[in-house]
This record gives C-alpha cells, structure tokens and sequence, in this order.
C-alpha cells in the first residue's frame, strides 16, 4: 500500500529504477493494482490518477463528485480535483511534462498481466509531455510480493494439498484395481470435500485427468462426460486452495494406476528433471545474491525437456507468478515462450515451477511445486515434493 510510511521505500525505489516518478491509473477497476496501492473503495466510476514522485509530495487527480473513494489518501499529501478533460490533461502535463514516469505497460504487449493501461490513456499521458516506461520491477516490489503472515498461511496450505493430492491417487488406485472405478469428476468432489473439510477453499477445479486427457494442460472433467480411470492408465491431479484470506498454494501429482510403461517412464524424467533444473537454477541464484529473470528460468527447464526429445509438446510458460491476491499473480512468471518475462525474481516474490509434456490423444505430464524467496534463501513447497512416478 502507499502510505507515509511506505512512501520512503517508493522513493528509494523510483530511484533506483531511474524514473521521476511514478503515475497510477485506474478506471472501473481495470487496474487492479493501482486500486489496491491507493486503497480505493467504494463507487468509483471516473478515472482516478494519482502521481508518486520520486521527490516531493504524492498527488491524487480526483474527479469533483467522486471523493469518497479517495478517504485514505492522507491528509497532508496534495489531491487535485478535475471535472472537465481539459483539467486533466492540464493537471497531468503541470505534474508529468517532461519527466520520465512509470505506469502499468508492457512494451508490446510482452507481459499481458502487467498491461493494465489503455493505449488511449498512454497516448493522453504522452501528449502531456511524459516519457512512459513499465512500472513492472515496481510492481514486483510494492504489489506481488508475501507477507510473513502470506508465508505461513500458503506453506499450510501446501501441506495440506500434498497430502490430499496423495491420498486422492492412492484412492483412484484402488479402486480400479477392485474393477470399481471411480470417474474424473467424482474424484474431483472428493477432493473437494477434502478441501472443504480441512478449512481451504479454491475458485474452481481441480483438474483430474486420466489418460489422453491429460493430454490437455487445461481439461475439466464434467458429470456430462463421465471418464472412469482405469488400471494401466497415467493420472494427473492439479490442485490448488488457500485458507481464508491466505495465498494459494498450487501443485501437479503425477501416478501411474499399475505398472508404467517404457514411454511413460521417459515422460516423467524429462518433466521431473526440468522441474529440478529450474529449482537448482533459482536456488542457486537466491544464495549467491546472483539477478535471475523468470525468462532464464523457462529457458532452463525448456532445455531440458528439448534434449530428451519432447520439445515440441512443452507447450506452456514453466511457471506463473502466486501473488497475495490471485493464483495467477502480477508479479514475474517463469516465461520466455508465450511472453517475454525480463523481470527480476526479487526476495518476497512467489510462483510455480511446473514443466510439462502434452503427446495429443496420447498422455500428459506435468510435475508442479511452489517457491517464495526470501533474502539467500528460495523456498520450495510442499516440503516434500514427488520425486518419482506414484504407482497406485
């Protein structure tokens, strides 16, 4: 949040990132992270702007009939009020001309969680005379990163999931091997009813997926198409939940129902040890201090995945930012496939690292854990993670 007590670690930071400042925009909520740092509540149906130099005093741009939104913005900081476009435009080129300034862009679109700003407004802010840059290491910094009480509450979780994740396989085990098998979607209410019981929640899924279906990174399995997982089979469990109020943790278990085959084994230890790659890669790196972007990451694990001879069927990002508001967070990804990810991988910042390998009408793998960073230190969760293909 931006607060006089934050506002000395803005400064060092816009210092540090070589901007004059920078200039967060919001309007009906299209911004998410500039409504959450200004803390904005209540009916706001006008463009709210508000100006974080990197010397002097923040300044709020608030439309004449829409104040009551703006009732944390502190008192002995400077707010602006504009009714006409023209007050605007002339308020932002008094406060931005000819400064270099930071807003929620990605130059061509490179990271789309980080786009939050309209091309129209770009264009606006530009005719004011401001030089626009992305906001997206300052983002990283004051939006995406963990609390303590972040920490505590997603390691719980993880915990929890694991657990649930290994019996729900085992579970699915014996009841093929019994010739009473139990469908995608029953498997996925019971998990569910896990979660429910154990206090976590999630805003959908699980995905299970038995053979072929797994083939598909993002299947659901539905009442409507009944799919029974059988013996000889390879089954995929993805499966994320949080405790009220608390981070999501998000992992991939991987079994085989009976014995594997050949192929299946190569399938896994290209996943399992691209996995491990890129957690060697981001341990290392917290311990030396060294800077790591979530692009070097993907390339790593994408290497490994590419020498076993599955290139072609890693068809998804290595992992997602895990941020203190949303499963799929603002803060870097472990990508350099389907965006361009250049951000640094910063202390207080959490993802997924989850490689996968998708032969379509055939089988899909994937091998997904969690890590936060603390100083010289990456986390991982759960504490322990799979290792090898679970046979059930």
């Amino acid at each position: 949040m931006l607060t006089p007590d934050t506002l000395p670690a803005f400064r060092d930071a816009l210092e540090e990132a070589q901007v004059d400042g920078w200039l967060l925009f919001d309007f009906r909520g299209i911004n998410p992270i500039a409504k959450e740092l200004l803390r904005l509540e209540g009916m706001a149906t006008r463009r709210a702007l508000a100006w974080v130099p990197a010397r002097g005093i923040p300044v709020a741009f608030t439309h004449t009939i829409e104040q009551e939104p703006w009732r944390h913005w502190p008192a002995e900081w400077t707010r602006e009020t504009y009714s006409s476009w023209r007050s605007l435009e002339a308020l932002l080129a008094q406060h931005v001309g000819g400064k270099r300034i930071a807003m929620e862009y990605s130059p061509g679109d490179a990271v789309p969680y980080l786009d939050r700003i309209p091309a129209g407004v770009l264009e606006m802010v530009r005719a004011a005379g401001a030089e626009v840059v992305s906001s997206g290491e300052l983002v990283s910094r004051f939006y995406a990163v963990w609390s303590e009480a972040d920490i505590a509450s997603h390691e719980r979780a993880a915990e929890q999931i694991a657990a649930i994740a290994r019996d729900a396989l085992a579970f699915a085990g014996r009841r093929a091997h019994a010739d009473h098998t139990i469908t995608e979607h029953e498997l996925m209410r019971w998990i569910l009813e896990q979660f429910q019981g154990r206090g976590l929640s999630t805003d959908h899924g699980p995905n299970v997926s038995a053979g072929e279906n797994a083939a598909n990174p993002h299947y659901e399995p539905s009442p409507s198409h009944p799919r029974p997982i059988r013996a000889g089979e390879i089954l995929l469990i993805d499966l994320w939940a949080r405790e009220e109020g608390g981070v999501y943790a998000d992992q991939t278990w991987m079994a085989s129902v009976g014995e594997p085959n050949d192929e299946a084994r190569r399938i896994w230890l290209a996943v399992r040890d691209a996995r491990d790659r890129a957690i060697t890669l981001v341990r290392d790196a917290a311990k030396r201090g060294d800077a790591l972007r979530g692009a070097e990451v993907d390339d790593a694990a994408r290497a490994v995945i590419t020498e076993r001879g599955y290139g072609n069927y890693f068809t998804h990002r290595t992992g997602h930012s895990i941020d203190a508001r949303d499963l799929h967070g603002s803060g870097p990804h472990l990508d350099n496939l389907e965006t361009r990810e250049e951000r640094l991988l910063i202390p207080g910042v959490g993802f997924s690292i989850e490689p996968g390998v998708y032969v379509p009408g055939k089988v899909g793998m994937r091998s997904e854990v969690n890590v936060f960073l603390r100083p010289g230190e990456a986390v991982v969760t759960p504490r322990a993670y799979q290792t090898d293909l679970i046979e059930v």
